[in-house]
């Protein structure tokens, strides 16, 4: 039976894995879709390329800094418990690699593409699983420091605060540092609208991350004798709020809408496990206005060109999630307890307050050294012909 339970893990984790993997084709098309035609293949290659590095960062230098576990080690030692340790690996890799996937979107049509990849290394290695340690496996005394002041640990299930709004809120600092899009705010106060450039792709990235949320979420459990129906139940919920509300506020806008089940998840992520489902839906709706509210007023009033959206999408509604989970996680909102708005006060601005600092840090280091953006130029032409040579769909064939 311990080998049968061994093996039932092992496929849990993996299944888990898989899906979150291909949430990276989402990031991809989501992204794709949403930025002029310019820039579609620097879209594609940035993920798959992303991820790529995120592997070799968090195997050989990231996963330790959270987890204390290296794989520098013989192959037999590998293959304990049916290779329990290194699917969980690869399910946490997948988290860990959607910060810079995340990144990607804020910075898009204009961010030069080695120094990415530099700041992807250095992110995924270092400055992500220095926080993932801290709330996912007790580094630093820090969790007990929380528990010690407000009776309960910060409580993260899925990466509200710990993937999505350490992911929104380094991007902040490399948007900011690298500049608006060429002509996006004239001087004379005028904006340069850049609708999305494909409607159906942005929505096909939308649609593959949502079903692969349902492995981000579920399968955060980690072994299939703690998978709960709750927690799916309130994935559900919550995307739908997401939608719903972005639906009524974003006034059918199909680029609000797409977003809005986003919104939703990565609320929440963090009490998915403890809430009611009506709390689910509660946060996953004020999530949805949040989105809006705030993409409308990063772009048009504070003239932030994020042109994702992800620091509204990711670190602020993974920052509204992070706190809700102690509110509505509670017994008093229908939720099963163990949370603390406190605790989850503390960890959730904790996780921001690290992530602006690393941001800033890391970008502003390779903005000094490198350079971060594409020249005058190669933006005018676009990513894709200055990086990579070639368009979305090239309109001839060369012939010699």
């Amino acid at each position: 039976m311990e080998a049968l339970k061994q093996g039932s893990d092992v496929l849990f984790i993996l299944l888990g894995a898989i899906l979150v993997l291909a949430m990276h084709s989402g990031f991809a098309f989501l992204e794709l879709g949403t930025v002029r035609k310019k820039s579609q293949v620097n879209a594609l290659v940035k993920i798959l390329v992303d991820f790529s590095v995120s592997t070799v960062a968090y195997f050989l230098v990231g996963y330790a800094i959270a987890y204390g576990t290296s794989f520098l080690v013989g192959a037999e030692q590998l293959v304990a418990r049916n290779g329990y340790d290194l699917v969980k690996f690869f399910f946490l890799l997948t988290f860990a690699a959607a910060v810079p996937a995340i990144i990607s979107g804020g910075i898009a049509e204009r961010a030069r593409f080695g120094p990415q990849l530099i700041a992807t290394a250095v992110i995924v290695g270092v400055i992500y699983p220095l926080f993932e340690g801290v709330a996912w496996n007790q580094r630093f005394g820090i969790q007990g420091w929380i528990k010690a002041l407000t009776g309960e640990e910060f409580h993260d299930f899925a990466g509200s605060i710990v993937v999505h709004a350490v992911g929104g809120w380094l991007a902040l600092p490399a948007v900011m540092l690298l500049g608006a899009r060429s002509n996006r705010y004239r001087k004379d106060g005028a904006i340069s609208a850049h609708p999305p450039s494909n409607i159906p792709f942005l929505a096909l990235g939308a649609w593959v991350l949502t079903v692969g949320w349902f492995g981000f979420n579920v399968m955060s459990a980690q072994t299939i004798d703690k998978v709960s129906g709750l927690v799916a139940v309130n994935s559900l919920l919550a995307m739908v709020g997401g939608t719903l509300a972005a639906l009524l506020l974003g006034r059918n806008d199909p680029g609000f809408v797409h977003n809005g089940p986003l919104a939703g998840l990565v609320a929440v992520c963090a009490g998915s496990d403890v809430m009611h489902p009506l709390g689910a839906l509660a946060v996953g709706g004020g999530a949805g206005v949040i989105f809006v509210v705030m993409f409308t007023l990063t772009q048009n009033r504070w003239k932030i060109d994020d042109v994702l959206g992800v620091w509204p999408l990711h670190g602020l509604c993974g920052l509204w999630g992070g706190i809700a989970c102690g509110l509505f996680g509670s017994r008093s909102f229908g939720g099963l307890g163990g949370v603390s708005l406190g605790a989850q006060a503390i960890g959730s601005l904790l996780g921001v307050a690290w992530a602006l600092a690393g941001g800033f840090a890391t970008y502003g280091l390779l903005k000094a050294l490198m350079g971060l953006r594409l020249s005058p130029e190669e933006e005018f032409r676009g990513a894709d012909l200055a990086i990579h040579k070639i368009g979305s769909t090239p309109e001839r064939e060369v012939t010699w």
